[in-house]
């Protein structure tokens, strides 16, 4: 490989894709990477890869969730798995539930809704913005029937269930506290266990 090679990037790749704006949502279905990658309207939004601690508590509400989701014929997915919330907007949650696993909602290459959706809020503002206002006034219009969110930074755990056309807030929940979960009444979850990952 020639020196130069090496040292010029290669920002032509990038016209290999469509522009902001552009992007039809089979472009975007047919995206394959390692990266978290939402879509909205002809717009793809590409995340920062999540941290340690943020891996550590989608392992441990995987671990929680799992053995009711089989005792209950439902079924759990982490972060990458596509969820459309409506005609040219998707979201790749940090974990996803069915309480039936045979539901209509669940395809393969991404699933149409969901009864839970949980979200582990990042560190930056705009991550923040989007988990604790914007993921909450979709998930809630794509009748979503229960939204975690999951806040480290605060030490606590938000359940939000539907009121109309929006959330209310169900519980929220800090250290000491068990959260709790009418869409799944059989979960009881204490907060410092889910926040203080190995």
């Amino acid at each position: 490989m020639r020196s130069h090679e090496v040292e010029t990037p290669v920002w032509r790749i990038a016209t290999l894709f469509p522009y902001q704006g552009a992007w039809s949502e089979q472009e975007y279905l047919a995206l394959e990477t390692n990266r978290r990658v939402e879509f909205d309207n002809g717009f793809v939004e590409v995340h920062d890869a999540p941290t340690d601690q943020h891996q550590g508590i989608i392992s441990v509400l995987s671990f929680a969730l799992y053995p009711l989701a089989k005792e209950i014929g439902g079924v759990l997915r982490t972060a990458g798995l596509r969820l459309r919330l409506w005609d040219q907007k998707y979201r790749e949650p940090d974990i996803v539930f069915l309480r039936d696993r045979n539901s209509i909602l669940r395809q393969e290459n991404f699933w149409d809704g969901a009864d839970l959706a949980i979200e582990i809020v990042s560190q930056c503002l705009e991550d923040r913005e989007r988990d604790l206002v914007t993921k909450r006034i979709e998930y809630a219009r794509a009748g979503i029937q229960e939204y975690w969110i999951v806040d480290p930074e605060q030490e606590t755990v938000t359940v939000l269930s539907p009121g109309g056309d929006t959330y209310f807030e169900e519980g929220l929940f800090g250290r000491g506290d068990v959260v709790t979960s009418s869409l799944m009444p059989e979960l009881a979850l204490p907060v410092t266990g889910i926040l203080d990952t190995d």
